[in-house]
């Protein structure tokens, strides 16, 4: 992705764009890198090694992100896998040992890349994989405070595993399901972290009641609503509408504690586990009921 050429002519300083720092700037003979959007020192930074550089940004190009890209709150590199393949056709495959389907990405393939990766700054290494630990909102933020993060997206049958113990890489997953590369969960983890980088969102206070916030109390959010008032024969909740704060807090604490209580029960019993007392809890079940029964009750459209 490549800036606009800026107009001829001087610039008043007013009109011209922010700073954010001293460019990172590296000698290299490799013209794919002269190509290169130039990396704002010190900034969050995404290393991707990727068979596929061509899909990033992608999605992170747009909106909220792909302003913070451009604006340098955070780098993008990709570093493309093909590159250090084997022999005249660049194989970066073969077959699995011991048989089976399907194809594994080298070991000396994979460890040349992540030394390629290795150059800059030292960053945590995180191979996207089904097989890793979830990916968490809690993961997202320790890795948002950090420098960034080198992602290893796979493909074929998955990597071997002797690359992947030699430089100790953490794996990652977003999901019980299977995708045919890493480079979509790689963005995925991408989003989650840079949203958190502080002057990303226009609004950071928005951070502090979404779900798995802290702010909410490691819960899921509870219902959002917005005008018109009265749509398709449902109303707003009235409480939502008092102008009472303290109410208003009360009822959205309540929903927040029966939705991950209905939905997400392992979130419930970790946070039920520090700040509940289970005969409160027992109480908050039969309550949560008849909330979940009057819900489903205004559902039916008034006619």
């Amino acid at each position: 992705m490549t800036d606009p050429a800026p107009p001829d002519g001087p610039q008043s300083p007013a009109a011209g764009p922010k700073s954010h720092g001293r460019l990172s700037i590296r000698p290299s003979l490799k013209p794919r890198e002269l190509m290169a959007e130039p990396q704002v020192f010190g900034a969050w930074t995404a290393r991707i090694i990727t068979l596929f550089p061509e899909a990033f940004p992608g999605i992170l190009g747009l909106s909220l992100t792909g302003k913070a890209l451009k604006q340098g709150l955070w780098n993008l590199q990709t570093i493309a896998l093909r590159e250090f393949g084997m022999g005249r056709h660049r194989n970066v495959d073969d077959t699995p040992a011991g048989g089976g389907a399907g194809m594994v990405i080298r070991a000396d393939v994979m460890d040349a890349a992540l030394r390629e990766a290795g150059r800059g700054q030292p960053l945590p290494v995180i191979y996207m994989s089904p097989r890793g630990r979830p990916l968490t909102q809690t993961r997202a933020r320790e890795l948002a405070a950090g420098p960034g993060v080198t992602l290893i997206c796979g493909r074929f049958e998955g990597i071997d595993q002797r690359v992947l113990d030699a430089h100790q890489v953490e794996e990652v997953s977003i999901g019980d399901y299977v995708l045919t590369g890493g480079e979509i969960a790689a963005q995925v983890l991408i989003d989650a972290t840079v949203r958190l980088i502080p002057r990303v969102l226009g609004n950071h206070d928005s951070l502090a009641e979404e779900s798995f916030s802290i702010g909410n109390r490691g819960l899921l959010e509870a219902p959002q609503f917005t005008k018109p008032a009265l749509w398709d024969g449902r109303e707003i909740p009235p409480v939502l509408l008092s102008g009472n704060h303290a109410a208003i807090a009360k009822w959205r604490s309540g929903e927040a504690e029966g939705l991950t209580k209905q939905r997400r029960p392992d979130l419930w019993r970790a946070y039920a586990d520090k700040h509940v007392d289970p005969a409160k809890d027992r109480q908050r079940s039969g309550a949560s009921d008849q909330s979940r029964i009057h819900r489903e009750h205004d559902k039916e459209p008034k006619r």
